[in-house]
């Protein structure tokens, strides 16, 4: 299988800027799927360095397959709340995501998934060298 962890770990950083410039706009429920997809793509890259294929969306079944990590447990269960109820009015029994998610909700999910994502690199860099 060859490796696309390098491809996987710049989109993942590419969605976290995505997700620090959707809370400049307002649009918190945006910048808080963007962080939960940091964190999936970056954590996808760490799978592929390792030479282990995933699948599903999961931040918290891929933190809890790894040997490792352990501290990052809470906030892979933070950023699993985003990934549907941030897309689909029908997530709520009326209105729209947009009306939510908060500024405060999309600053604690781009600390998470910078958390997750600076882990992520920094493994990666050590499995290359």
């Amino acid at each position: 299988m060859v490796s696309r962890a390098t491809d996987w770990l710049n989109q993942a950083l590419r969605d976290l800027k995505h997700a620090e410039k959707s809370v400049e706009m307002g649009d918190y429920e945006w910048a808080c799927f963007a962080s939960q997809q940091a964190a999936e793509k970056a954590l996808k890259a760490l799978f592929q360095a390792m030479g282990v294929e995933v699948w599903g969306h999961s931040v918290l079944k891929m933190v809890q397959s790894l040997e490792y990590g352990s501290e990052l447990l809470d906030c892979a269960k933070e950023l699993d709340k985003f990934y549907i109820p941030t897309r689909y009015p029908n997530s709520y029994s009326e209105g729209i995501p947009a009306e939510y998610f908060t500024e405060s909700d999309a600053k604690r999910a781009i600390s998470c998934a910078r958390k997750v994502v600076e882990f992520c690199h920094k493994a990666i860099q050590d499995k290359l060298r």
